[in-house]
């Protein structure tokens, strides 16, 4: 039964608008149109992708939708798990987040200049990391983040880890907050959330003993850890007023592989 209804809705609703409309779909037999408004789900408010995906996953849902004119229409919807056929502007659903380190071996600070604007941006955001595989280093999470992960069991998480010495990765990413953030790891571990974890090897940084006890201290969290990458830092031409790095020499790296 598709039924709709004329209500009011609040001023600091969050609002997802419609970019797409499938043919045949049910959100057109509604009539649902490009320009229209999201607005909640079984009275729930959409903050991304994530909770869109989540919400209508059901044998029926309750939809608010805002028409152009600025009708507020309450659609009940039985649609037994099937996709109603609408999409919007952005794969989120809301802006990236950016990332609040600065990390010795930012990629990103030691590109040349002239290049285009998306290459500079910085991000952080764990829900890339289910969307594109981004690897991302939780200091910009909340535990309301790590909970959410947890409800709608999404998986794998691909952490960028660099070391497991808190003090060591706070000097590393220039984050106060990035070795407290390791404690997401033990709790995405306790509800079993597959992980994969990533470290940047820096010579003088992370290498050596301290990459010794990183893969030690990791190897307790398998098979839930299902993989760890071991990557040589990269350094380029262009790292002006940054932190001086030492390349991966012949000898460092046969050092590295025989600790692995």
């Amino acid at each position: 039964m598709l039924e709709k209804e004329y209500i009011e809705v609040g001023e600091n609703t969050s609002k997802h608008v419609i970019n797409k409309v499938q043919k045949g779909s049910i959100a057109e037999e509604l009539g649902i149109e490009v320009g229209d408004i999201l607005l909640a789900i079984d009275d729930k408010e959409i903050e991304d992708v994530f909770d869109y995906r989540y919400y209508i996953n059901s044998e029926s849902m309750l939809m608010l939708i805002q028409k152009k004119d600025g009708e507020v229409w309450e659609l009940d919807i039985e649609h037994n798990y099937e996709d109603i056929g609408i999409e919007f502007g952005s794969g989120l659903m809301c802006d990236y987040r950016t990332c609040t380190n600065n990390c010795v071996f930012c990629f990103i600070d030691q590109m040349p200049k002239g290049m285009r604007d998306t290459l500079y941006f910085k991000d952080d955001d764990s829900r890339l990391s289910f969307l594109q595989g981004n690897y991302v280093t939780l200091t910009n999470m909340k535990d309301a983040d790590i909970d959410r992960i947890i409800r709608f069991n999404l998986a794998p998480i691909n952490i960028s880890v660099h070391t497991t010495n808190p003090e060591l990765r706070k000097k590393m990413l220039h984050n106060r907050f990035a070795g407290e953030s390791l404690r997401y790891i033990d709790k995405l571990y306790e509800k079993n959330v597959p992980m994969n974890g990533q470290v940047v090897m820096c010579p003088g940084y992370n290498d050596g003993e301290e990459l010794r006890k990183t893969l030690n201290d990791l190897l307790k969290y398998a098979p839930t850890m299902e993989s760890v990458s071991v990557v040589p830092v990269g350094i380029t031409k262009f790292r002006d007023d940054l932190p001086r790095l030492t390349l991966v020499d012949k000898a460092k790296a046969i050092e590295t592989i025989g600790i692995i």
